[in-house]
């Protein structure tokens, strides 16, 4: 079934996840869809139809493998992995990922990326651009909730926000982005498997469903006479869209695959729809699937992509388990979206959590290196076809642009048409910016 993501004991309006669950499985007759969808903005839906697909590559993959090769280090640090030529002179990027080298002039390697505090495994610092120190009442929300919050849906049958991370042993590892302060109501929306047949009537009549939303009301407006902390008043946007999905085939035909050209489902391929370890799947079709959302009315789409934790045989793993069906995944999804036009409407950012040591260790694997990691970003009408930062001879330390991660945050909420001095109310009542003070990157607007 869908689910909405959010802590493992209480939300922070003071709603537990079973508690979640539980309400929306009162409504409609049972119906558990409305308690599992995000709300809407109440302002309206504004008129935007830029999107962002961001991509976690989970543990923190090696970035001197992948994008910062150094040829001139001593072999214990520059390891196994020879670089080739792409398609723009001067950027060279690893030997496994040759269909990425043929796309290069539509991506910015980022080679200097830095924010992480301490080194430790959590998707957070990806999806809010902060780190998790110093948080306001209920937490920084991530960008997918922050878009659902300020501009709402693009079309009312799709969820503004849309999460493909399964759930992973490690749970930050399967975190699509957390709603933070803006609570469960701008929450991702997490379709997965037989969920998908939630989202159709079966039988149901609209006669029939609008006679249930009847019921539910009045169901409702007891309910509501006993909730003192307002919980409530946060769920009826879900429940209404929760009825406009039901109600129209977009979002069930936007996951549907069988749907899609079978040349362009091979051209993505299909991974392994399995988590690896505690990690997520290498699942390529949520790379498909991303581009269906965002063309069908996504805002923000996530997916989180494998487990590059490699502290033992770094380069068997990156060669044989990773970089050549990520190679393909991200190749393919940026080949599409400039195929379709989309380009210019969708921004593309894949990344990791930090770096990794340059020196290789006793197990043949890379162990943690928050100073410094690194990243890609597609599409988006970007300058492309250029490389951003650079580290020093051993990889180990910023040499040129440091670019941190609330950079590449604001780059997006400038993308979006998202004012950089927008603020948000935590949970106190008290205003926050969005981006902690950092500027979208000149370089690439």
């Amino acid at each position: 079934m869908f689910s909405i993501h959010g802590r493992k004991a209480r939300l922070c309006d003071g709603v537990s996840r079973r508690d979640v669950l539980r309400i929306g499985a009162l409504g409609l007759g049972g119906l558990t869809l409305p308690g599992l969808l995000r709300a809407e903005q109440q302002s309206g839906i504004r008129g935007s139809q830029k999107s962002v697909i961001m991509i976690y590559l989970v543990g923190a993959p090696p970035h001197q493998d992948m994008y910062d090769l150094k040829m001139n280090a001593p072999a214990e640090i520059r390891g196994e992995f020879l670089p080739i030529p792409t398609n723009v002179p001067g950027i060279e990027i690893c030997e496994h990922m040759p269909r990425m080298a043929k796309v290069m002039d539509k991506c910015i390697p980022l080679r200097s990326v830095h924010g992480s505090p301490n080194g430790a495994h959590d998707s957070f610092i990806c999806y809010t651009g902060r780190s998790t120190r110093n948080q306001p009442p209920g937490g920084w929300p991530s960008l997918g909730s922050i878009v659902s919050k300020v501009q709402g849906g693009r079309h009312r049958s799709v969820p503004p926000f849309v999460g493909l991370a399964p759930d992973a042993g490690h749970p930050p590892y399967g975190s699509p982005g957390l709603p933070g302060f803006l609570g469960v109501g701008h929450a991702a929306f997490r379709p997965s498997g037989p969920a998908q047949e939630d989202m159709k009537l079966n039988g149901v009549t609209e006669d029939r469903l609008q006679d249930r939303k009847s019921l539910y009301e009045s169901l409702d407006n007891l309910r509501r006479d006993v909730d003192a902390g307002g919980t409530m008043a946060g769920l009826d946007a879900i429940n209404q869209q929760a009825l406009d999905i039901l109600t129209s085939s977009r979002l069930a035909e936007a996951l549907d695959l069988s749907k899609e050209d079978a040349a362009v489902r091979e051209r993505y391929g299909k991974g392994d729809p399995k988590r690896y370890g505690d990690g997520a799947p290498r699942n390529l079709e949520h790379f498909l699937l991303a581009r269906r959302l965002v063309e069908a009315g996504a805002r923000v789409v996530t997916l989180n992509f494998g487990r590059w934790d490699f502290h033992s045989n770094n380069f068997s793993e990156a060669k044989n388990t990773h970089l050549p069906w990520f190679d393909q995944g991200l190749s393919a999804l940026i080949e599409d979206l400039y195929e379709r036009g989309m380009d210019r409407d969708v921004a593309v950012v894949a990344w990791g959590e930090f770096g990794r040591t340059p020196k290789i260790n006793a197990d043949a694997g890379r162990d943690h290196w928050p100073q410094v990691g690194g990243g890609l970003i597609a599409g988006g009408g970007f300058r492309t076809g250029q490389v951003i930062g650079a580290t020093d001879r051993l990889g180990g330390e910023i040499a040129d642009r440091p670019v941190h991660f609330g950079e590449v945050h604001a780059t997006l909420h400038h993308f979006l048409g998202i004012p950089p001095d927008t603020t948000l109310r935590d949970l106190s009542g008290r205003p926050q910016y969005l981006t902690d003070g950092y500027r979208p990157m000149p370089e690439v607007i």
